[in-house]
Formats: C-alpha cells, structure tokens, sequence
C-alpha cells in the first residue's frame, strides 16, 4: 500500500514537470519564430535578446526532462500551445510577458504539488526556473513599456543593429561528433 501511494504521489509530480516542459517547449518555438521575425525587420538588438531567451527556455526544457527521467516517467514533446506567426511588432513583447507572467503563476502552484508530494529536488528545480522566467519577463515588460512610451524614438534606436549571439556553440557536426572520438 505505501508504494502504491508513493508512485501516484509521483506521478503528480511528473504530470507537473510534464506540462512545466510542454510550456517551455512552446516558448521555444514562440521565441525562435519572433527572432526570425524581428531579425527580418532590422531589430537585430531585440532579435538577439529575443533568441537568448529562447535558449534559456531550451535549458529549462532539457532540466524539466532530465528530472522526468529520475523519477521513471517520460518526458513529452508536446507543444502547451499553438505558435502565434506574423505578430505585429507591437504585440510581440507585451505576448512574452503576459507569456512570462502566466509561466511565473503556474510554476509557483507546480512548486507546491511538488512541496505536498515530499519532491523537495523537483520544488527547488521549479524555484531556480521561476527566477530565470523573472528576469525574462522583467525584460520583456521593460521593452513593451518603451514601445509603448516612446514609440518610433525606441525602435529608430534598434533598427539596424547586429542580430548576432556570439560564437555559435559546437553541435555534432561542429564538435566532437564527426570525426570525433568514438
């Protein structure tokens, strides 16, 4: 009878860390859509910020999964919600941030079925996420409010600016997987 009631208590915590990675794996793919869209109109700055994020959100969704996989579950590849294309650049920061917000609530009640179901690890993975989804929105809100307050003068300040992230990281075909050890 006690596993049985350890194994639903984590199950509840692998449906919350479930739908947690199905959140960031939209974010991803909402994020990655707008930097392609903001590199196009010449916002390279936004652009790259935008892109940035996107991949904090890739790590968040590998750290969801990794911790899926501790507990014996298995981690979706389920999109929380259909990509939003061709936003107009205004709506495209005040989205993130409500994106962002929402993100912040659910975490914080994710946090606290992880803390009734005994998962203290799951609870404090939550609260390391929740602090990176903070800064994403405080960064989004910030560049709505520009928007919206100074309009043209912002965007004149951005446009043109380079798109660029830095060195691409290695990946197989750059790294150590073609032609590398075996």
């Amino acid at each position: 009878m006690a596993q049985n009631a350890k194994d639903a208590r984590r199950k509840k915590v692998i449906d919350v860390l479930n739908k947690a990675r199905s959140m960031e794996l939209y974010a991803i793919h909402q994020y990655m859509n707008q930097h392609y869209n903001l590199d196009d109109m010449d916002y390279g700055d936004l652009a790259a910020k935008v892109k940035l994020i996107a991949i904090d959100e890739m790590r968040h969704a590998e750290m969801f999964a990794e911790r899926i996989k501790e507990l014996g579950g298995e981690p979706t590849s389920d999109l929380d919600d259909k990509v939003q294309k061709a936003q107009k650049f205004d709506i495209v920061f005040p989205f993130d941030a409500k994106l962002e917000d929402d993100t912040i609530d659910a975490y914080n009640q994710f946090l606290l079925v992880c803390r009734e179901n005994g998962d203290s690890i799951s609870m404090k993975l939550f609260e390391t996420i929740t602090d990176e989804e903070q800064a994403h929105f405080n960064y989004f809100d910030n560049v709505a409010d520009h928007i919206k307050k100074l309009g043209a003068a912002y965007l004149a300040q951005i446009a043109g600016t380079p798109a660029d992230t830095g060195p691409p990281s290695k990946g197989f075909v750059t790294g150590a997987g073609e032609g590398g050890a075996a």
